[in-house]
């Protein structure tokens, strides 16, 4: 259950800021922290939130490049759906003056996976075939806009409603995965060649189905499981399910010793454990900051919804009607 409560107003330690949050981004990963499946998530009750845009009320010790009154956006660790937020120096961005608030909600967790998945992941080059698979979601839009900056070819999977939007975002070509079958598709656009990059946030329903796309040096990346959510509430059957699924479709067993010979990958992102590995979301974010500097970065927002209509957020993120970022304000 979703609702507003009062706590404490907290305090910034050393290398990091307070933020008065104006805006906060809404991700799958909160309507699976909702639902209790995942894994990552603190004990209920809790505070969702993994993004924020605001202002910088309040800096603690050695935080020099940043103070009261600047306007940024954050990553933070599920605390991020509230009037005040405490975020390390490293994992904040300034953002651009002619910016809304609600935009930079965009910014830290789409185009942080966006540019982990693309860059540091996949190292796109100029050319490269790059399919997109929900493209016209919150992350899709961020990989769409990152991968045609970086000189790929954009190949975006999404509903026929939203292809204009993912043509306007930077996207080659666009198929309506509903409609057409997305193999066939990619195959006839490549000249039977395949794709270079495939970023998939469905999870084991399309793996397999991915891994026959690739040509040879190509890599999958693997940045969700939005197949988990079938409804509003848990459905643990349909859970389990799901998991079971993951052997069955990803690397390496299922292909053995042939693995050698098909010259391909399946990598796994996972921002927070990212997060915990390095103890810094740094790498990432600090690339940001050009790429939003420049324009590179240019968010969408699909709607706007008050903390006290939650709920109302998390049944459109779940509609799969969204086209863009869903986010939440004080």
């Amino acid at each position: 259950m979703l609702r507003v409560e009062e706590r404490p107003t907290p305090q910034p330690g050393p290398g990091q800021v307070r933020i008065a949050v104006e805006a906060a981004g809404l991700n799958y990963s909160d309507l699976l922290a909702r639902m209790g499946l995942y894994p990552d998530s603190p004990k209920t009750p809790c505070v969702l939130g993994y993004e924020v845009a605001g202002t910088v009320d309040s800096v603690g010790d050695g935080v020099v490049d940043l103070r009261p009154g600047d306007r940024v956006v954050a990553a933070t660790r599920f605390t991020g759906q509230a009037e005040s937020v405490v975020a390390g120096a490293d994992e904040t961005v300034p953002m651009p003056h002619g910016m809304l608030m609600a935009e930079g909600a965009a910014i830290p967790i789409n185009y942080g996976t966006a540019y982990a998945a693309l860059v540091l992941m996949a190292g796109v080059h100029p050319g490269d075939r790059v399919l997109v698979h929900s493209a016209a979601g919150g992350v899709g839009t961020a990989m769409t806009q990152l991968a045609h900056h970086y000189g790929a070819i954009v190949i975006g999977t999404a509903s026929a409603p939203k292809h204009a939007s993912v043509l306007e975002q930077g996207a080659d070509h666009v198929i309506d995965y509903r409609s057409q079958d997305v193999v066939a598709e990619v195959r006839r656009i490549t000249d039977g060649q395949g794709v270079d990059v495939i970023l998939d946030a469905v999870g084991p329903a399309s793996l397999r189905r991915d891994w026959r796309l690739l040509r040879a040096g190509g890599k999958v990346i693997a940045y969700g499981v939005t197949s988990l959510q079938t409804g509003e509430r848990r459905n643990i059957p349909a859970a389990l399910r799901t998991v079971a699924a993951f052997p069955f479709a990803t690397m390496p067993w299922w292909k053995g010793p042939r693995i050698l010979n098909e010259n391909k990958g399946v990598f796994g992102l996972n921002l927070l454990h990212w997060w915990d590995d390095e103890g810094s979301m740094g790498r990432i974010v600090k690339p940001l900051r050009e790429l939003v500097e420049s324009g590179v970065v240019r968010p969408v927002v699909d709607s706007s919804f008050s903390f006290d209509r939650a709920a109302d957020a998390h049944r459109r993120l779940m509609s799969g009607k969204s086209i863009g970022k869903v986010v939440l304000t004080p």
